[in-house]
């Protein structure tokens, strides 16, 4: 799809689908004294009387430049801000193209007031017409279809410096966004542990980012045994992937530590065979982070950072570590293994370890950790909960500019005693209460002393059953937005 500015006066513009969003607060669009004018003028009226319910499609005249006219308001959806309706409406409008077989779709956004949703819009374009297209026939026709589709965004000549600036940065993230989804969506016997390690090279070479790799040999030697542990039964050996982007003179140090378990079987205590195929998405953290890298190292943020993603298969057999095993941690302290589908806390220890090796001065770890929070949270929400009010509270911002919600849980130190064992320093599990507060008290254990900290539990939004705001069912790549934005916007939150 190609997503381009265009200045024209909206009724001059020739296309095939024209699109107007209204909202009562924000002006998106001027449409002067032209007939387009009164006939948006009567929708909105519809709108606010109640008479419509859903978008108005209008086949215009044949002496009108454009085809189509599509109406949307804000007011059909009160439960999103202005900005995820936009974007939201922008990937329905590409899918009424192509269900209608147009091939150009044109966005008015030509007041002061649209300036700031110009790159929005290229998201909802972007990510709207994402389709997964490897295996399904039907797929592939659909994104043959996008492919030839054009999106205009109508904005104003005044605003072109401003405006071509959101359309860079937002096709960037969206680029990257869609990888994400693609690594989540493919199957587990083609996204492993060594073809995210492949990826990552190819992301380092695109982005201009420090690769190091760690292969099985290589992280037994170091002793990173979360790993070694996690992904002895499985004939895909594990590999700890860091890239790294270093700004000038940045005295600060993000860290993104994502967990990369390309299959989840549970196993020795193996999962229920429902919706097992969806455990294939628990590398879906660590897809959020290879995704937020690839962005990073384009955007050249004022912060340094490192993103790690921590890759391995749990699956059971004959090598498979047991419940009741013991291992020692990178850091010294040891973990009875209790369950062994609580692997993803294990596989991370070792990268929040290296992250401490890396000299970060700030962590954030992004996994599909707990059933827990999904029970608490439902699907929409992800959790998040750490050892700094500060950093939480600038996730929790940048997630919502881009339509990522996280609620805070808490860590209550009472609930340690709930890790205790008889047998070694902690319990990899905390019993059936409270699991994504035990789960984060667990990591808390191996944080680097004097590093800012937050947990991300994506276990409810990593993955929808069906269409969700712009999103196709399938994987989201929740969180990788709010990452790129984190590091954007380091230096505005910590300064």
């Amino acid at each position: 799809m190609k997503v381009q500015l265009s200045y024209d006066l909206p009724w001059k513009v020739k296309t095939d689908l024209l699109v107007v969003i209204l909202d009562e607060n924000i002006r998106l669009a001027d449409l002067g004294r032209s007939p387009l004018a009164d006939i948006v003028d009567r929708v909105r009226k519809g709108f606010k009387a109640g008479r419509l319910h859903r978008e108005s499609l209008t086949t215009l005249p044949p002496e009108s430049n454009a085809g189509h006219l599509a109406v949307f308001s804000t007011s059909l959806d009160p439960a999103y801000n202005v900005w995820e309706n936009l974007k939201t409406y922008v990937a329905q409008s590409v899918r009424m193209a192509r269900e209608l077989d147009l091939r150009r779709v044109s966005i008015v956004l030509n007041t002061g007031e649209a300036l700031p949703f110009i790159g929005k819009a290229e998201e909802g374009a972007l990510l709207g017409s994402y389709t997964f297209s490897s295996y399904k026939k039907e797929n592939q026709k659909r994104e043959k279809v996008f492919k030839k589709m054009r999106v205009d965004l109508i904005g104003l000549k005044s605003h072109a410096k401003r405006s071509k600036f959101f359309l860079n940065r937002y096709r960037i993230v969206s680029d990257a966004v869609n990888l994400a989804r693609d690594l989540i969506n493919e199957p587990g016997s083609v996204v492993t542990p060594v073809m995210l390690a492949k990826e990552a090279r190819a992301i380092a070479g695109e982005s201009n980012l420090n690769v190091r790799i760690w292969d099985d040999k290589q992280l037994k030697k170091a002793g990173f045994n979360g790993l070694i542990q996690v992904g002895k039964g499985s004939v895909h050996k594990p590999r700890m992937i860091r890239l790294s982007y270093r700004a000038k003179n940045s005295k600060q140090h993000l860290a993104l530590v994502g967990k990369g378990i390309t299959f989840d079987t549970g196993g020795i205590s193996i999962k229920p065979a429902a919706n097992m195929f969806e455990m294939k998405g628990d590398m879906s953290g660590g897809a959020a982070v290879l995704a937020a890298m690839k962005a990073i190292g384009q955007l050249k943020p004022k912060v340094n950072v490192t993103g790690i993603v921590v890759a391995a298969e749990n699956t059971p057999d004959a090598e498979a570590q047991r419940p009741g095993d013991i291992l020692t941690a990178r850091n010294g302290k040891t973990i009875m293994v209790d369950n062994t589908d609580a692997e993803g806390r294990l596989v991370l220890t070792d990268g929040l370890f290296q992250a401490g090796e890396e000299g970060a001065t700030h962590v954030v770890d992004i996994a599909t950790l707990t059933g827990s929070c999904v029970r608490a949270l439902g699907d929409s929400i992800a959790g998040i909960m750490g050892n700094s009010a500060e950093l939480t509270r600038a996730v929790i911002a940048s997630g919502q500019n881009h339509g990522e919600s996280f609620w805070e849980l808490p860590l209550p130190a009472e609930y340690k005693d709930l890790l205790k064992t008889p047998y070694a320093d902690l319990n990899n599990i905390g019993g059936a209460l409270a699991g994504a507060s035990t789960a984060g008290l667990f990591l808390q254990e191996f944080i680097p002393e004097n590093v800012a900290w937050a947990h991300l539990d994506i276990a409810g939004p990593f993955m929808r059953s069906r269409r969700w705001k712009y999103y196709e069912a399938g994987a989201i790549g929740f969180g990788a937005k709010t990452l790129i934005d984190l590091a954007e916007r380091f230096y505005d939150y910590f300064e």
